[in-house]
């Protein structure tokens, strides 16, 4: 079935295109014999298939078991009302997986984390995200299974695609990217962790813990390979050995390599998880979306590129895709990079680093875990959301007092205030150890303020990082295009092929510098500070509202 179709609307092509889905198109030219309709469908029986010269009895069987399967899944499937992509009709499968304690967590994490502080639209949440992405994946799978049949996409390829984009965000913490990119390397800083790896092992999690494993055999998956190629969708290939040569993947085998460029595209970026976050988030922001994924789902196609199947689009598209990364620049810059978003998650961090010693979360076997050891346990972070903002900002216990009050600064918009911005003549690995004593040399670039004493403590030093997904490359470069008369051959093309107006750098580094101590004089010392510190560090200063 293809993304909103109503089973009672089919005619016998798409009766015929099912046959085909489900590997029984050798049938379909009886089918159309008949002229077996959807209400044909309803009367069937094995004796007519036998009569209209379908056999042996095995596939007589067979066709009936599929053909009834379908009529059960289109009474299951449900129908949510989304707000971006109006009425999403969810498989019966995905609905059961949606309806469990560990895909409902992500009610509670807000898409945007700290933004919400600054934009007051920017209230929605990973879960309906999560819906419109498991949505798109399907709606693309099905646009190249319509559209070049000799794919040999399968129903259980569709589906797996679906319950990946579904489930592709199930790993993120308290504030989204705060958690992952903020929280858990200031408290784990030996730990390279990413909410990737915690989507997959809270769905082995979640899958384990509602016995949806015989369900999805109901369903036609076949497991563990389903599961496998799931888990690889999600996070890419499993096998992570740099020895190991071939495939990595172990899922699907390299000519449905299209499949692994769907929901998570490690290739050029563009997949149906940027679809949806650009279409929600602007929405949701106040902000002009300038990409149209629709007209893109039109011209995808799988096209061969050095012996490897690849999702392509047509070659007058171009445009459309460099406004697809321009609208993602102006999002990071305008909003999820917003210097005031940027400190608020900075201070909600500091109070979790704070109160991690003092919150306890009961996880497998009773056994209890900090927040920054929940992620070790998928039982105790199931249990873990945006809500222990409250538990901190709540919370009576003089151990939480120097948290509590950061948090309750954040609510009364006592925030710490940005001194200035600058950038390095090349781009700066920065490690937690930099980031620590950078405050200190700024606290110390001068000393002669009279009647103001400034403190390493006193500051904080941020690095914002800004790119078009692949650092400094330009991921259109790794895009392959198609043209009408010959749309099997693929090609690149070049930027200068498609205007001069487009940009030269694809990435850039901010420095940020804030200040906690936010009266006149001490602000006014800083600034001077961040002058010479910027002089010392020979970092270009840039023209910004800060202070």
């Amino acid at each position: 079935m293809s993304r909103d179709e109503d089973i009672s609307q089919w005619r016998v092509k798409d009766i015929c295109r099912y046959l085909r889905v489900e590997g029984l198109g050798e049938w379909e030219e009886k089918f159309r014999e008949q002229l077996i309709t959807e209400v044909g469908l309803r009367d069937l029986t094995e004796t007519r298939l036998e009569n209209i010269g379908i056999g042996p009895l095995r596939t007589r069987q067979k066709i009936l078991l599929r053909l009834r399967k379908l009529m059960q899944i289109v009474a299951d499937t449900k129908v949510f009302n989304d707000p971006i992509h109006g009425h999403v009709e969810m498989h019966p499968l995905l609905v059961r997986i949606i309806d469990t304690p560990q895909f409902q967590r992500l009610r509670h994490i807000k898409q945007l984390g700290g933004a919400y502080f600054v934009f007051p639209g920017a209230s929605h949440n990973r879960f309906e995200h999560s819906i419109g992405v498991g949505y798109l994946a399907g709606w693309l799978v099905q646009e190249l299974n319509e559209r070049q049949p000799e794919l040999a996409i399968s129903r259980r390829d569709i589906l797996c695609v679906q319950i990946a984009g579904l489930c592709h965000d199930l790993g993120h913490g308290p504030f989204s990217h705060m958690f992952d990119g903020m929280f858990i390397p200031k408290v784990r800083p030996e730990l390279r962790w990413k909410h990737e790896e915690a989507s997959r092992e809270m769905f082995d999690h979640l899958v384990f813990k509602n016995v949806l494993e015989p369900v999805m055999q109901e369903y036609g998956l076949v497991l563990p390979e389903d599961l496998v190629f799931i888990k690889e969708l999600i996070a890419g290939p499993q096998n992570t050995d740099p020895l190991h040569q071939g495939w990595p993947y172990e899922g699907r085998p390299e000519e449905k390599s299209f499949l692994y460029e769907i929901v998570a595209n490690k290739r050029n970026g563009i997949d149906v998880d940027k679809w949806d976050y650009f279409a929600r988030d602007c929405f949701y922001l106040g902000i002009q979306n300038n990409f149209d994924y629709r007209r893109f789902l039109k011209f995808a196609r799988v096209c061969k590129v050095d012996g490897k199947n690849q999702i392509c689009t047509r070659d007058k598209e171009v445009g459309n895709l460099y406004d697809m990364f321009h609208t993602r620049n102006c999002l990071h810059r305008r909003a999820y990079q917003h210097k005031v978003c940027n400190i608020i998650e900075t201070m909600i961090t500091e109070a979790f680093v704070l109160a991690d010693p003092h919150i306890q979360i009961q996880g497998s076997g009773g056994e209890m875990f900090k927040i920054s050891t929940a992620i070790d346990n998928m039982e105790a972070y199931t249990k873990l959301t945006d809500h222990v903002f409250e538990q901190i900002l709540y919370s009576s216990s003089s151990e939480q007092a120097e948290a509590r009050e950061i948090l309750q600064n954040i609510t009364s918009r006592c925030l710490y205030k940005c001194v200035g911005e600058a950038q390095a003549e090349e781009p700066v690995e920065v490690s937690q150890e930099m980031l620590l004593d950078w405050p200190g040399w700024v606290a110390r670039a001068l000393n002669d303020h009279p009647n103001v004493t400034l403190q390493p403590e006193d500051f904080v030093v941020n690095i914002v990082n800004m790119d078009w997904g692949m650092k400094e490359k330009n991921p259109i470069n790794n895009v392959r295009f198609y043209c009408k008369n010959d749309p099997t051959k693929a090609f690149p093309i070049h930027q200068d092929q498609v205007s001069k107006l487009l940009p030269q750098c694809f990435a850039e580094q901010i420095i940020r510098v804030y200040c906690k101590k936010t009266d006149v004089g001490t602000m006014r010392a800083a600034k001077k500070n961040f002058d010479q510190w910027c002089m010392d560090m020979n970092f270009s200063k840039l023209q910004s509202t800060c202070i």
